[in-house]
């Protein structure tokens, strides 16, 4: 791919991730000012397509990323972002209310996580083997018909997630944030729906802290907001917080 391909990649993810609709060349040029044709935008996106990166799901629509588009977007495109400091303000708010009730620190946290990432979250506690979830509303309310079958899988897998979790804490690197994306999730090979998962430590235990959405999801703000926990479980966050206000 030359360096406009790149971004014609780039601009297409960020628009079907906004819409969730196949993306046309026209639209491209009208909304991300690119100096070249409409032509010119469609013959470089039947290449990225060509290389299995963008597909067109009918004769007549735009293109939409594949899988192999996401995870190329993810690895070498998308940058690191961080959470906004007002962002981390009300986070530490709600996770420190939490932490100070002391009581079901999984289960709000989870919500806490669903509500701001628009996904489900799940949290597993690796020791006990308890688990808590939130959201699967947030899924169903963006379900088409084609979508229907992954989340039942999605639901069932969350049912027996406290049996898997030993395996995926062997699979998941120490310190590390993954994506997962469609069929690659460990959990649930569904085409539908991609993964955020890391491992965190809570008072010596380990355990999962996951967001789970639509391959459409904001996979930079949904990294930001699984790391940005993981830290303040781990007592990091605190710190972090005292330094930038």
């Amino acid at each position: 791919m030359n360096e406009r391909q790149i971004k014609v990649l780039a601009a297409v993810v960020k628009e079907y991730t906004k819409t969730g609709l196949p993306v046309g060349s026209r639209h491209l040029c009208e909304a991300y000012g690119f100096d070249v044709s409409s032509a010119t935008l469609r013959a470089d996106m039947a290449h990225l397509e060509d290389e299995g990166l963008l597909y067109q799901p009918h004769t007549s629509a735009g293109r939409i990323p594949t899988d192999e588009g996401f995870r190329y977007f993810v690895e070498e495109i998308m940058p690191e972002r961080e959470l906004s400091k007002r962002e981390q303000q009300q986070l530490q708010k709600e996770l420190l209310k939490l932490r100070a009730q002391n009581t079901r620190l999984m289960r709000t946290t989870a919500k806490l996580l669903s509500t701001v990432g628009n996904c489900a979250a799940v949290m597993v506690n690796a020791k006990t083997g308890e688990v808590s979830e939130f959201g699967m509303r947030n899924l169903l309310e963006h379900a088409d018909r084609d979508s229907i079958d992954d989340l039942c899988k999605i639901a069932e897998a969350l049912d027996y997630i406290d049996e898997r979790c030993e395996m995926l804490m062997q699979e998941l690197p120490d310190g590390k944030t993954q994506i997962f994306i469609g069929e690659e999730n460990p959990i649930s090979r569904t085409k539908n729906y991609a993964m955020v998962v890391s491992k965190y430590e809570n008072d010596g235990e380990e355990g999962i802290v996951a967001l789970i959405g639509p391959k459409n999801m904001k996979y930079d703000k949904n990294k930001s907001l699984i790391d940005y926990v993981k830290k303040f479980l781990g007592g990091a966050a605190v710190m972090v917080i005292m330094i930038i206000v």
